[in-house]
Parts: structure tokens; sequence; C-alpha cells
């Protein structure tokens, strides 16, 4: 199933960017947490188009409506259906993309594999697909938060080559969503803004790295060998779009180090075990450790730049394009939110799937 992730808490997102709508069907939530739109609006206005000056302009409310699943505010334990509809398609922007596949963009994997594809707004392979994952992810995190008390929160920590050093263990939403770019460190942030604001005006793009931090997860969660849970992170990290590359704990600046000095050392007190360090990123053998899950997801440079550029005909035709449209000049700010949610949506599948093995 293709559109479809996760195994006790099971996902479906379905839609198109420019169709009549975007949702999600959840499955195998647990019954009777309460739930309302209220719980699932505040994730999806950090993640829709028009929010600031460094995302894309494209207006819409993205209001979410629950068309199944609940009753009297509570879910049912039935499938939850989450609905957003579209609003502010403009597909006549994209006319010369029916004809011609944007460098570096899905258009012609897409072809090659289906034989056909919706060119208005990259169809499918746009990232306004996500909606569907951070409405779910908004389901999950309050799973997480009210029956497990975890916290999971994303960060900017990174864009090109400006670099923000941020304390996993002690940083805030507040702090986060202290500026628009999303980045704790205000020095940093001020910095990224200026530079997504010279590339959104040269017509250019630029990519980075956000650092996503999972604190109170219990040791035990994850499944050994093919399951383990930064393969299952790892996974959900690289389908979101733009992502490029994932690495957890002290990830690949662990090979600088001996194993000596990078083995988290166990002690015990009042009964629990702890580590005085954590190089792993809270997981060791594929299941967590009960220290705080940290990783880095590092994303491309928007693939849409407004400037010609060399490109292919769906005649196979050696061409020119130059994009029109409304797009994202650094998907950083708003990947933040999508971040969040994949992270809670394989979280609370391996909380489910712990009681069911471990009761």
């Amino acid at each position: 199933m293709a559109n479809s992730f996760g195994h006790l808490f099971r996902i479906t997102t379905w839609g198109e960017s420019h169709g009549a709508g975007i949702g999600v069907v959840i499955d195998g939530c647990p019954p009777r947490l309460p739930l309302t739109e209220a719980d699932i609006q505040p994730e999806l206005d950090r993640r829709r188009p028009g929010q600031s000056k460094i995302v894309s302009p494209r207006q819409e409310a993205d209001r979410a409506q629950i068309l199944s699943g609940t009753f009297e505010g509570k879910t049912l334990g039935t499938p939850i259906s989450i609905w957003v509809r579209n609003e502010d398609a403009r597909p006549e922007a994209y006319t010369e993309m029916a004809t011609k596949f944007r460098p570096s963009h899905a258009d012609y994997t897409y072809q090659a594999k289906f034989g056909i594809r919706s060119w208005p707004g990259g169809g499918r392979s746009s990232a306004r697909e996500t909606i569907g994952r951070v409405a779910a992810g908004a389901v999950a995190k309050k799973v997480l938060r009210e029956r497990y008390g975890i916290e999971v929160l994303a960060y900017v920590r990174q864009v090109q080559r400006i670099a923000a050093e941020i304390d996993p263990e002690t940083v805030t939403t507040q702090q986060i969503e202290s500026n628009i770019v999303r980045c704790p460190d205000p020095v940093a942030a001020a910095k990224m803004i200026r530079l997504i604001e010279k590339m959104r005006k040269a017509g250019n793009t630029v990519g980075g790295i956000v650092q996503a931090v999972a604190r109170g997860v219990p040791p035990g969660w994850g499944e050994p060998v093919f399951d383990r849970l930064e393969a299952d992170l790892a996974k959900a990290m690289l389908s979101l779009p733009a992502s490029k590359g994932f690495d957890i704990g002290s990830g690949f600046g662990g090979i600088f180090l001996t194993g000596i000095e990078h083995n988290d050392v166990f002690r015990a007190r009042k009964g629990k075990v702890y580590t005085t360090t954590n190089r792993s990123g809270g997981i060791q053998g594929g299941i967590s450790n009960g220290a705080t899950i940290y990783f880095r997801v590092a994303f491309k440079p928007v693939a849409t730049v407004m400037r010609e550029q060399e490109t292919v005909d769906i005649h196979f035709k050696n061409t020119t394009l130059k994009a029109r449209g409304r797009h994202d000049p650094c998907v950083l700010p708003r990947a933040v939110p999508m971040v969040e949610a994949m992270t809670a949506l394989v979280l609370v599948d391996h909380a489910l799937r712990q009681k069911a093995t471990c009761k």
C-alpha cells in the first residue's frame, strides 16, 4: 500500500495539490480519546502556506473537518477520516509544466511510472500531500502526550551554511515558534531569514537541516532487526518531500570517535537505568533506552526555481522551462511540523505494538 504508513496505528493519505482537497484516514487510534478539529487545526496552521514572507504565498485556510471516527468529542476506535478543502488552486500557472519536466522534480518520474500525472502543482508529489500526515500526526501527538507523557518537537537547525547549536534536552516549543523560520537561536534565525529572502528575490531556493526531539519515550519501544525504531524513523523522514538525508544521535560525526569515546555508559539510580551521555540518540539495538531521542533530517533546495533552466518535454525533446506559480524558497519552516508529525506517527505505532507484545 504505497499511500499507507504504520502497522497498528495506520494512516492512508489521499488527494492532489490542485484537486478538490486533501485528506487522511486513521485506522487503529485508541477509543475514548478526546478529539475535535481544535486539536488538529494548530498543527495545520503551522504547516499551511501563506503564513510568512519566507514561504509559498498560496492562500489556504487549511481548515480540518473530521468526517468519521468520533462521537460527542471522543474517538470511537473506528477509522477517523479528516478532510481539508483546496480553496486557492490555480492550475493555469502550471500549463507549461503539462508538457515540460521540472529539473530534479518528480514530474518526469511520475510520468515514467504511471504514464499519466496530475501536472497542476505537482499533483500528489507536491508537499501539499503532507496535510494528511500533519493532521494524523496531531492525533498521534495527543495520544503520546496524554497517555504516555511524551513530548515531540522539531526545529530548524541549519539553513545552507548557517547553523545553530541547540540543546535538545532543554529546547521548548515557545522558543521554536518565536520566529518565522522556527529556529530557537534568535541570532542564527535572523541570518537564516535574510538568506531565504535573498534566495526568494533571486528566484532561487535553499535547503538545510531540521532536528527532531522526542522526550519521555520509555525503554523497550522498537522491534529487533528489520523494524528497528531508528529504521522506521528513517523511512518516515525520507518519505517526506525534498528530504535527502537522515542521521541519529552522533550520526556521521560518530566516525571521528573511538568506541571508548562514543559509548554511552550505563548507571543505575533508584531502580532505573540511565546513561551518562546520549551519543546513541536514545536508541540502541533498534530499541529505545529511555534517553531523549534526537535525530536530523536534511532537506534539499526546493526543485522549482523561478529561473529558466534546460530540460526536456513529454516528447523527449530538449527545451527550456521557466517555472511560474507559488513555491517555497525554502521548505524548512513548514517541514518542522511535518517532521514532528512523522515522528509521532512512528512512536505511537510502536507504543501500540509494545502494548500488544508485552502486556
